[in-house]
């Protein structure tokens, strides 16, 4: 079941919920019980320690060198 991060518009409090796909984006009740919480677009990032951008070795963008960005 994927985590979802949220951010109640009342209090401002940055909270994070497990919750079904389909659930993603039902409302959500922060943990000092405002209901008007919004679901948050996270940002996941992997990094390699090995020092390449990926598999074909391309040069790095902005995005980390496996996106559009960096043609190849």
């Amino acid at each position: 079941m994927p985590t979802y991060e949220y951010r109640c518009r009342t209090c401002d409090e940055v909270f994070e919920r497990r919750r079904p796909m389909a659930d993603a984006d039902a409302g959500a009740t922060c943990p000092q019980g405002h209901d008007d919480a919004v679901r948050l677009l996270s940002v996941f990032a992997a990094v390699s320690s090995s020092g390449t951008a990926g598999p074909a070795e391309r040069p790095a963008g902005p995005c980390g060198g496996s996106c559009a960005c960096v043609p190849g």
